[in-house]
């Protein structure tokens, strides 16, 4: 396979994973900033948002001032400003898509072109809270239906590998974001962790994941701040946690390996990961610091996509 091929593959999937992953961090948010004034002091559920998705410096250098529901938005979800913004990541999947047009399936360039084409129906400022929700659910369907469509129809080669490489970079690096944000910015400090707000919040990460289900059928009890980051973090049965990513990662670049006939520094530092994760317990993580325990992964998920970068699509 050409480099070129690889890389837009790996960066197609990577910008439609990041749109349904923006797209699920702004519904959290709007879920959040419907919390009754009751439940605590001012949240800033939209600055979370932000930085949940590593915007919040560059909106602040287009703004200039604290976000609101409107400007957050708008940033997250259609501003030119934002290369990560939802209308950004639609249009450059779509251009990679073009690049590799004979290496997807039918169903693949069906269901991106159809979705670049429903975008132009949407715009900044033009949004109430049905027609957000509308929106919201628009990009998740697109993603869900890519990924599925990739799933059931792609033949299991380089093709299918490096998609996947892409889809699950992003996803890890999401997950993390989206825990840390919530452990160290979301409750306000005068709130009491482990009340009311907390719970709720909580609960709203967990729906964000589609993993509110999931997480009482493994736990059999309420929420628990400790539990819902051994689910996101470390439970291999659930489709967003690291270990899952992971697990994936190193699959798929091990398959890779296995077709090209050589192994490199991509495969050694996922399963260096991987093996940290299989070896480690929410104890331990928490014990020595769950910021910084994300913050190293984070890094580490970074350098991991470097590492791809060098050793295939350059």
């Amino acid at each position: 396979m050409l480099s070129r091929t690889a890389d837009s593959l790996f960066w197609l999937s990577r910008y439609v994973e990041r749109a349904e992953n923006t797209a699920r961090i702004i519904d959290t948010a709007s879920r959040l900033a419907t919390l009754p004034s009751g439940y605590g002091a001012s949240t800033n559920e939209w600055e979370s948002a932000l930085a949940a998705t590593g915007c919040l410096s560059a909106f602040k250098d287009v703004y200039g001032e604290d976000p609101t529901a409107e400007s957050a938005v708008d940033f997250l979800a259609f501003s030119p400003a934002n290369p990560s913004s939802i209308k950004n990541c639609l249009e450059v999947a779509r251009f990679n898509a073009r690049a590799v047009r004979t290496a997807l399936t039918a169903e693949m360039w069906e269901t991106i072109n159809s979705a670049w084409l429903e975008l132009k129906n949407y715009g900044p400022g033009e949004l109430d809270l049905s027609q957000l929700a509308d929106f919201l659910r628009f990009v998740k369907r697109t993603s869900l239906a890519f990924d599925g469509s990739a799933y059931r129809t792609m033949l299991r080669n380089d093709n299918y590998w490096f998609s996947r490489l892409g889809v699950f970079i992003e996803r890890a690096d999401a997950t993390a974001r989206l825990i840390d944000v919530k452990y160290h910015v979301l409750l306000p400090p005068e709130s009491h962790v482990g009340g009311g707000i907390d719970y709720f919040q909580w609960s709203s990460i967990l729906r964000a994941v589609s993993a509110q289900t999931s997480y009482h059928w493994v736990y059999r009890q309420s929420l628990k701040p400790w539990l819902v980051a051994d689910l996101m973090i470390l439970n291999t049965q659930m489709p967003r946690s690291l270990a899952a990513c992971y697990a994936s990662l190193t699959r798929n670049l091990d398959q890779i390996a296995q077709g090209y006939g050589r192994q490199g520094a991509s495969q050694r530092a996922a399963r260096s990961t991987f093996t940290r994760l299989e070896s480690t317990d929410i104890d331990t993580i928490i014990a020595g610091g769950l910021h910084e325990f994300l913050a190293e992964f984070v890094a580490d998920n970074s350098r991991l996509g470097a590492l791809i970068t060098e050793q295939y699509l350059v």
